[in-house]
């Protein structure tokens, strides 16, 4: 049989497994497009089988050849949820109808494969504890280096999957030490910190036209020093915490069998479903936020030798030439507006994973409500409760981060002699009267817009989180506890320099915030509800 120019076999329905019935099927080389002269093209082999998957059109990341071959070779490997997907189009020759009977054929085959190989595993634990240590070792071997074999060739002759921006931004925060992303933002922070001492700027103060002496030093602004050193640091370690708990541990609990051998695919196809949101998120903050940024609120105001802006370090060489030449200026504000938007994409990017993790549990937990085994549903809530936990971590963390920026905004156009004096100064005149230190000169702030933009990103996704893994659940006590926090912190960044007093409230919500990072559960909550 053909169909759109392939050939077509029908589902046997003839209670093989997985294997027998994709050797057999490879062998007839179903749904091969036809030679020129309308016969069949032949069988398939593992680089063509790869090479048609990654040429469908709704499939962004492709399959790995290796994975390909292991379908070939003669072992106990099964085929995951998503491929079945793939290769039921493959062998359904894009027939929708034919597709949807070939993916419950595979799916059916793939149950079969499992159950047989839990019988393998159950008939043969007592001959494997009978097998020689030298045995052992002989297959070992071989099978390393099948593998290494099976690498060189995936390297030699493999299709090289096309460069994807998700993927590689994941990698950033799954691979490796979860040390290293932390540890390079604070490093980059430390190094800005010891240029800002070469050229003067880390400790500078200026006259204003208002006859006020202010503190502009880069190493007295909290939106430069404790958000890229401590902040963001702990943002990144635990969103990789998170990211690797639910990769490695959290998904595999909640999956079946079958699908456990290709956790990674599903994963990273999830990731990958995302591709657009990642390269938005790197225009927005590469492109505007920093580029565009920089030129208009540092670079035309250092040229001209003015501007509509409040003066910081970045300006500093207009009102204090003697401490720092323009031509310096430009070079430091432009390394440190470089390092600002890569860090804020990768913080973007932590949020997208953290909604790629809400979104994948709650899926699987939409999918288990036919397992009605208490131990099951106990697994799925567990899950659910520790990636709230981690989400009200990163959230706390983003609006503290916002609460930086726009504090040190909103300083630079008061009447406070430094960062610290004005938030001092505000407590003391709402609690004893005197001198409202938040008059000041009114400056274009876009530190305030963007910092808006950070609080809106990082409570939506805690948003969707409490709405998607929270409703329904047994540990609603911890989850409204988080809620309150957290809508508590952003009252208080939105009402920053609104009122004689703000620091007050300010100054609760951040305490309140620490508590929350040290134990997200509040204390025995999460066990009561």
């Amino acid at each position: 049989m053909f169909r759109n120019a392939k050939l077509f076999l029908p589902p046997p329905r003839d209670g093989s497994d997985f294997k027998e019935l994709f050797k057999r099927l490879a062998a007839a080389g179903a749904g091969r497009p036809l030679d020129k002269d309308g016969f069949p093209a032949g069988p398939w082999t593992p680089e063509l089988l790869a090479e048609a998957i990654s040429q469908i059109d709704s499939n962004r990341t492709g399959v790995d050849l290796r994975t390909v071959q292991l379908w070939f070779q003669e072992n106990d490997k099964g085929i995951s949820a998503a491929n079945i997907r793939w290769l039921a189009r493959v062998f359904g020759c894009d027939d929708p109808v034919a597709t949807s009977e070939w993916q419950m054929e595979l799916s059916a085959a793939q149950s079969r494969l499992a159950a047989k190989r839990r019988e393998w595993k159950r008939a043969g634990s007592d001959v494997a504890l009978a097998i020689p240590d030298w045995a052992r070792n002989t297959t070992f071997d071989d099978e390393s280096e099948s593998l290494a074999k099976l690498a060189r060739n995936t390297d030699a002759r493999g299709p090289r999957r096309r460069f994807s921006l998700a993927r590689r931004s994941e990698a950033l925060f799954s691979r490796g030490s979860p040390l290293n992303l932390p540890a390079s933002v604070f490093a980059g922070a430390a190094a800005l910190g010891f240029l800002s001492y070469i050229t003067g700027i880390h400790d500078a103060t200026y006259v204003r036209a208002d006859g006020l002496v202010k503190q502009v030093g880069f190493l007295w602004a909290p939106n430069w020093t404790f958000l890229f050193m401590v902040l963001l640091p702990l943002f990144f370690v635990f969103v990789t915490e998170l990211v690797v708990f639910w990769k490695t541990q959290g998904r595999l609990k909640l999956v079946t069998e079958g699908d456990r051998i290709g956790n990674d695919d599903a994963w990273a196809h999830n990731v990958e479903a995302s591709s657009y949101s990642y390269w938005s998120v790197f225009l927005i903050c590469v492109v505007f936020a920093g580029l565009f940024q920089w030129i208009g609120v540092c670079l035309i105001p250092l040229m001209e030798g003015a501007g509509n802006y409040a003066t910081d370090w970045g300006k500093l060489a207009i009102v204090r030439p003697e401490v720092i030449s323009v031509p310096e200026e430009v070079v430091f504000t432009g390394l440190a507006y470089l390092y600002m938007c890569l860090c804020f994409y990768l913080f973007f990017v932590g949020l997208i994973l953290l909604y790629t993790v809400i979104h994948d549990l709650w899926i699987i937990r939409e999918a288990s409500k036919s397992r009605p085994e208490v131990s099951y549903q106990h697994k799925v809530n567990e899950a659910g409760l520790r990636v709230m936990r981690g989400i009200f971590r990163c959230t706390v963390l983003g609006v503290l981060i916002a609460i930086c920026m726009k504090a040190q905004s909103s300083y630079l156009t008061s009447r406070g002699e430094n960062i610290a004096a004005w938030l001092v100064g505000d407590m003391y005149s709402a609690l004893y009267g005197g001198n409202d230190v938040r008059d000041g000169i009114a400056y274009r702030m876009p530190t305030q817009y963007s910092s808006l933009l950070i609080v809106i990103s990082t409570c939506v996704v805690f948003v969707y989180g409490w709405i998607r893994l929270g409703v329904g659940t047994r540990f609603q006590v911890a989850l409204w506890k988080m809620l309150a926090v957290v809508a508590l912190l952003v009252a208080g960044y939105l009402l920053i320099d609104a009122f004689a007093g703000f620091s007050i409230l300010l100054g609760v919500g951040v305490l309140l915030a620490i508590y929350g990072l040290i134990d997200p559960g509040f204390g025995k909550g999460e066990r009561e509800s």
